[in-house]
């Protein structure tokens, strides 16, 4: 899975059709505006338990979105809209920033995401393909 306008040419990432969003872990998130708009930066390391290759990001915020974690708490989250690229595919998602240090993925990608686009085995790993 990549993030080409992210400029992450490689992410692993969960599909979790249980999500309704997508989130990406965001390391040093910082909000500000630029002429009156709220834009965010912060860095993403593509890499597994690594902080190799990170990548800083600038971008305006579309918004924000109140998100029920699995443990059932509720958080405001800034969203970004960028593109994903899954299985030879490219098309824009919904993104939330948020600290994800103690999850397994650095990226989720919920059911919005992939819904009339990919049918999920839950059985089956790797299937678009693996780059890390």
């Amino acid at each position: 899975m990549a993030l080409p306008d992210l400029g992450v040419e490689a992410i692993k990432a969960k599909i979790d059709t249980g999500a309704r969003s997508s989130a990406l872990h965001a390391f040093g998130l910082r909000q500000y505006t630029v002429d009156g708009e709220p834009w965010v930066s912060f860095e993403i390391h593509p890499q597994q338990r690594s902080r190799a290759g990170a990548v800083k990001v600038r971008c305006p915020v579309e918004g924000w979105r109140r998100i029920r974690s699995s443990d059932g708490k509720q958080q405001d989250r800034p969203y970004i809209i960028t593109s994903i690229q899954l299985a030879g595919e490219v098309w824009p998602i919904e993104l939330t920033l948020t600290k994800r240090d103690e999850m397994g993925f650095r990226m989720l990608v919920g059911r919005r995401a992939v819904r009339r686009r990919f049918l999920v085995n839950p059985g089956r790993s790797y299937l678009g393909g693996r780059t890390l």
